[in-house]
């Protein structure tokens, strides 16, 4: 019997996820991917291959922010400066693709801070 591990079935359900996610100029993708301690997100342009806005946990803005946070306020943070950092290049339409993971934790927190910050998807 051929069991597979969690990494390779997450990418499985990732390629699945894409074959009906794009995104364009106009509406990016936005991509989320977790690690065990960290968040990483970023809106990609598809079209043209090439990433507009990123955010995680390790960027230089999150660093003090971070100690002692649990990782969902992380996620939460995280979500909450890529919204700001969209609107001020202008991109207000974004397209969710959770990356192969269950939206649930982290990712539905980021997914709503996002929203509330002001992106829609």
């Amino acid at each position: 019997m051929n069991e597979r591990d969690s990494k390779e079935t997450r990418r499985i359900r990732h390629r699945r996820v894409r074959q009906k996610v794009t995104g364009t100029i106009s509406r990016p993708r936005l991509c989320v991917f977790r690690s065990l301690n960290h968040i990483h997100a970023q809106l990609i342009d598809d079209s043209r291959g090439q990433t507009l806005v990123s955010m995680s946990t390790l960027d230089s803005q999150m660093r003090g922010k971070t100690n002692g946070m649990v990782k969902t306020k992380k996620a939460v943070e995280v979500g909450t400066l890529l919204a700001e950092r969209a609107l001020n290049k202008g991109i207000k339409q974004v397209v969710f693709d959770r990356g192969g993971y269950k939206y649930h934790g982290r990712v539905k927190a980021l997914a709503e801070a996002a929203r509330k910050a002001g992106l829609e998807f």
